[in-house]
């Protein structure tokens, strides 16, 4: 992030005093400490359109090559959930003469999850297909988990980052006798909060890709998984309660009886979590929106004095919060979509994905 480099670029005194020479209009406080050239950074500031904003890029543009680090030992490259379903199905060679019978075309539909599009009959006629299914529904969870993971990681990385720019801000506010002790602690839990948090990312991340190795049986040949950046975008249409009715029926019509209730009472459960996720999704996607479109408002306002560095800062953390609650529900809907995809062809899941709320506004890092 842009905070991050201007430290590393000009050391954490210097940024500091670039990022923090608005703040006269916003407190009160006496003159810093001759150190630090406030007058020199503002100088520097005034030599761009936009301020800030203009120094920030110009950063960005005109670092130094990050050294080049140690090679990694070679992983294992997912780069799309259909790798991992194939993976995962030669890691059962039972399943070999089931995807004899089934075709290269209906194995395409499944590690595609166009489950919707393959012949419900099939699975009267090719014995253990079912386990097929649960095989590849499994493996697509794994990986949905795993690559969503990931992005959280990167997000909170960038959330810790803000509360330590904030941080430091605070302790040299306290040090020249601008804040008292109370504020210093306020932005001191702010950062252990945002480091906890990257921490148990960091774990969850971890588990979720040793779980997808898992779902291939090479938890012990692989050190590390190399997956794509996101998730596929959610689509703006569910699948609409005819389209549900119609395939229940259709599967209804080839079971038991008993098995046929079931199978209803399944499939409306499946389908109310299906659409509630994908609701979720929508919104947290709009909500997404909004707070970058108020982040941008804020990097006008601070580049003209309307707004302080604690305004930068904590909006940093919030469309942070707000990139991983829209990340969170993205993956529930995936993995919702899996489940109800798998009912309809007869399967059952364990457990239907449980649709927790996101982390909400993140904490205030300190004084306005």
């Amino acid at each position: 992030m842009v905070f991050r480099h201007f430290l590393k670029m000009h050391g954490r005194a210097v940024a500091l005093a670039c990022v923090v020479a608005p703040l006269g209009a916003w407190a009160q406080t006496p003159p810093a400490p001759a150190a630090v050239d406030w007058r020199s950074a503002n100088d520097a500031v005034g030599q761009f359109k936009r301020g800030h904003i203009d120094l920030f890029k110009w950063e960005r543009a005109n670092l130094p090559p990050e050294p080049v680090a140690a090679a990694e030992p070679a992983g294992l490259a997912l780069p799309s959930v259909q790798d991992a379903v194939r993976l995962a199905w030669r890691a059962h060679p039972d399943l070999a003469e089931v995807q004899n019978r089934l075709g290269r075309a209906n194995l395409d539909l499944i590690a595609e999850g166009r489950w919707a599009e393959i012949d419900i009959g099939l699975q009267r006629r090719v014995d253990d297909m079912g386990e097929l299914l649960e095989v590849a529904a499994e493996a697509r969870k794994a990986w949905v988990e795993a690559v969503a993971a990931a992005q959280v990681v990167r997000w909170r990385q960038t959330s810790m980052d803000s509360a330590d720019a904030a941080h430091d801000l605070g302790q040299r506010m306290v040090g020249v006798g601008n804040w008292g002790a109370m504020e210093g602690r306020h932005v001191q839990l702010a950062l252990i909060s945002a480091r906890m948090d990257l921490r148990r990312a960091q774990v969850a991340a971890a588990q979720s890709q040793l779980a997808l190795l898992q779902t291939m049986r090479l938890a012990n040949a692989r050190a590390r998984v190399h997956l794509p950046e996101a998730l596929t975008g959610v689509p703006a249409q569910a699948m609409d309660t005819p389209a549900l009715d119609e395939r229940v029926n259709r599967l209804r019509a080839q079971l038991p009886v008993a098995a046929a209730g079931f199978l209803k009472t399944s499939a409306g459960m499946a389908y109310e979590v299906y659409r509630t996720s994908h609701a979720l999704a929508l919104d947290s996607a709009q909500a997404l929106d909004l707070r970058k479109r108020n982040s941008q408002e804020i990097g006008l306002q601070y580049n003209g004095m309307l707004a302080s560095v604690w305004d930068v800062l904590g909006d940093a953390r919030d469309v942070a919060q707000a990139q991983i609650d829209a990340i969170e529900a993205q993956r529930d809907f995936w993995l919702a979509e899996t489940d109800l995809q798998w009912v309809l062809q007869g399967g059952g899941p364990a457990r239907l994905v449980s649709l927790a709320g996101g982390g909400g506004e993140a904490a205030a890092a300190g004084g306005h």
